[in-house]
């Protein structure tokens, strides 16, 4: 069960359940509307709403600001092979925003859903960085 949640706004919602199931291993637990599906891996939920007038996460704000992916806040995936990840999803057709940089914990890189919402890759270097146990 899924002890976070995150909220992306995407432009298309089958599109986005198509690309978190096919190519991030992410499990669709409803879709019950064409604006808005919840799909989870292990502990994390990810709540996809379109833009929409019909309330819910994807209404505008009450001075008419809409709803719209991008930007720079993501979620982390960790990795323990980030360039064979990299290799895999290039090969599936996923697009990069960036290639393969070494921070102070690790290495990461960020691809985009296909609204353009950013997604971190991350290997961790660093004992204290990982997210999980190796495998």
């Amino acid at each position: 069960m899924a002890s976070v949640q995150v909220r992306y706004i995407v432009r298309d919602v089958d599109a986005a359940i198509a690309f978190y199931t096919a190519h991030l291993g992410f499990q669709l637990d409803m879709h019950p509307a064409p604006s808005f599906a919840m799909l989870s891996r292990g502990e994390l939920r990810l709540v996809l709403s379109a833009p929409n007038s019909q309330g819910g996460g994807g209404q505008s704000m009450p001075d008419g600001t809409r709803p719209e992916p991008g930007g720079w806040n993501r979620f982390a995936i960790q990795v323990e092979d980030l360039e064979a990840a990299v290799a895999r999803l290039r090969a599936g057709g996923v697009h990069f925003r960036n290639e393969i940089v070494t921070g102070v914990g690790g290495k990461q890189i960020l691809l985009d859903d296909p609204s353009g919402n950013p997604v971190e890759l991350f290997e961790p270097a660093l004992l204290e960085a990982r997210l999980s146990p190796p495998r």
